[in-house]
């Protein structure tokens, strides 16, 4: 009599083990699911890296339109794309955007603003001078949303071609689409390559990180405050 409460124990022992081993099962199956996991985005992370900068990136067909706006910023590049557009006979005029002083002209001295360089890179591949406005103003996306609108109204345009870099069309394309609705102006979003972003390999530079980091953030903070 004495060995059955001991027997008793043994036995009531193997479930208490079996429940202790049920948790210690669940965690190497997890572990070995966020290994598997892990390996997985280690191979494929060209892949979706690239995915991760396209998003970013919207074309649309340009036709003839009335007016090329080039927004501020990047002026080499926004610039010397519409003065292209232009030139290839896509509209007869260029209106050039933004108020901010670069950096560099303020270190060197010049107070020009960017729509002024915009305005010079589109000279320099064979736009006319008559042919190019310079519209120093607008400090912002959505500020020169609201600037063009009203010009392109005043000068009675019905479809006009937004120009920005390549990575900034996403973000350019949700803010002119609010700005512009019940407008009756057609909006057309044009990309041009950035000198710095290559969309196959951005995160293999610094330039690219910054850039695709930067643009994800403006895109979250336009998507709460517009």
């Amino acid at each position: 009599m004495g060995g059955a409460p001991q027997e008793r124990s043994v036995l009531m022992g193997t479930p208490e083990n079996g429940t202790d081993a049920r948790p210690k099962r669940r965690y190497r199956r997890v572990i070995t699911v966020a290994l598997v996991l892990i390996a997985l985005g280690w191979f494929l992370r060209g892949p979706i890296l690239r995915q991760v900068g396209n998003v970013l990136i919207v074309q649309d067909d340009v036709t003839h339109a009335d007016v090329i706006y080039a927004l501020g910023g990047a002026p080499m590049e926004r610039g010397g794309e519409a003065g292209r557009l232009l030139v290839k006979g896509a509209a007869h005029l260029v209106v050039c955007t933004g108020g901010n002083v670069p950096h560099t002209m303020e270190v060197m001295g010049h107070q020009v603003p960017e729509a002024g360089i915009t305005r010079e890179a589109a000279l320099q591949v064979g736009a006319q001078p008559e042919q190019v406005v310079a519209m120093a103003a607008g400090t912002s996306t959505w500020e020169e949303a609201a600037l063009i609108l009203k010009d392109a109204q005043q000068r009675g345009a019905d479809t006009i071609v937004v120009v920005t870099t390549d990575f900034h069309t996403r973000r350019v394309e949700r803010v002119f689409n609010k700005r512009f609705v019940g407008s009756g102006i057609v909006v057309q979003v044009h990309a041009a390559a950035s000198r710095d972003y290559d969309p196959t390999a951005w995160w293999r530079t610094e330039e690219g990180l910054l850039m695709v980091n930067n643009e994800y953030v403006k895109l979250v903070y336009y998507l709460l405050r517009y």
